[in-house]
């Protein structure tokens, strides 16, 4: 194995790990030889559909180190179910859930020694990208493409570990167009970028953008959002304006285990000083876990949860999802996938 720097101490999904699994489809039926390959650079044509009309998806998961040493990954099929979705939003041929399954469980089995210890985990990125050679396709989708599996040994999404967030509000620029909204993909994630970035450089106190376009609170550039005190756990209703994500749906599931009113409806602007009062704010995502917000900007107004700090029952729903992916608690949901260690 390689000589990397420890994931724990460099920015998040920026060590890879040395194998991966790639899969080039042919006449559209994927294409994959059962085994891994040594990570590196592959190339494809100039011309490469993606490159020029954004057919281009990608999914993130994760695998944790159990605490009886074994590995298990969490949410493997509702991950893989979503990418399919997501080739089939984007027009890409679409790949069998069985073979996707396969590639990614290997490219696991494959990095196994280089899954860091909680808090770490290792991060599974499959990636699908069109490439069939042709400029003039712009309103063709491809006919070929390539999947394939990656993989990072990473530690927290946001510097410092668990710590309170600061969001700022922005209730003009949309975070995405409606129809991009569920997909995966980086022109997603390229539309919240500059507004981010801007909002960085403005304030460096900003760690994300909240999109609340025309008062419609979605969600960040990076993760879902979600309300909570000590007897409700409130967040968006799902649509087709943004991301449903995994992790999102693993809170409200276990949000109602603990007994909490699970609420999934609008979110009013005015509400915020209320729930900041009275609550607790919180992001959600594969990277990002469960993330506490403590203060949240809008316009001249500064919006603080509590006393700014992590609130009890963020830290309450946080462990409570640690604990089944790294196998100190039961796996009432079936949520974990065993994987040979």
């Amino acid at each position: 194995m390689s000589e990397k720097p420890d994931p724990m101490t460099v920015p998040f999904g920026t060590v890879f790990c040395d194998w991966m699994a790639t899969a080039p489809s042919d006449d559209g039926v994927y294409q994959y030889a059962g085994k891994v390959e040594p990570y590196g650079d592959f190339s494809i044509s100039p011309a490469a559909h993606a490159l020029h009309y954004g057919s281009a998806i990608f999914e993130g998961l994760k695998a944790h180190r159990q605490i009886d040493g074994s590995l298990a990954i969490f949410r493997l099929d509702d991950h893989v179910a979503r990418m399919c979705q997501s080739a089939a939003q984007l027009r890409l041929p679409v790949p069998e859930e069985g073979l996707l399954r396969q590639m990614i469980i290997d490219s696991v089995e494959a990095n196994v020694e280089e899954v860091p210890p909680p808090p770490g985990s290792l991060y599974i990125r499959p990636t699908l990208i069109g490439t069939e050679p042709n400029i003039g396709a712009a309103a063709t989708p491809t006919s070929e493409a390539l999947l394939y599996i990656v993989n990072c040994p990473v530690g927290d999404y946001f510097k410092g570990g668990v710590r309170p967030l600061t969001l700022l509000v922005e209730e003009e620029i949309p975070r995405t167009t409606p129809q991009f909204g569920m997909v995966k993909s980086g022109a997603n994630y390229a539309m919240a970028l500059a507004p981010t970035l801007d909002a960085m450089a403005r304030n460096e106190a900003v760690d994300q953008i909240l999109f609340a376009t025309g008062g419609d609170i979605t969600e960040t550039g990076a993760a879902n959002f979600f309300l909570a005190n000590d007897e409700r756990v409130v967040t968006r209703q799902l649509d087709s304006s943004f991301l449903h994500g995994v992790t999102r749906s693993s809170v409200l599931a276990l949000a109602a285990d603990l007994g909490y009113e699970v609420e999934e409806r609008p979110i009013e602007l005015s509400e915020l000083q209320e729930w900041a009062d009275n609550g607790e704010a919180f992001l959600s995502g594969t990277a990002a876990v469960l993330s506490p917000v403590g203060t949240m900007l809008r316009g001249g107004e500064e919006i603080i949860f509590g006393d700014g700090q992590p609130g009890a029952n963020t830290l309450r729903l946080r462990e409570s999802l640690v604990a089944i992916q790294n196998g100190s608690g039961d796996d009432d949901h079936g949520w974990r996938t065993a994987v040979r260690s």
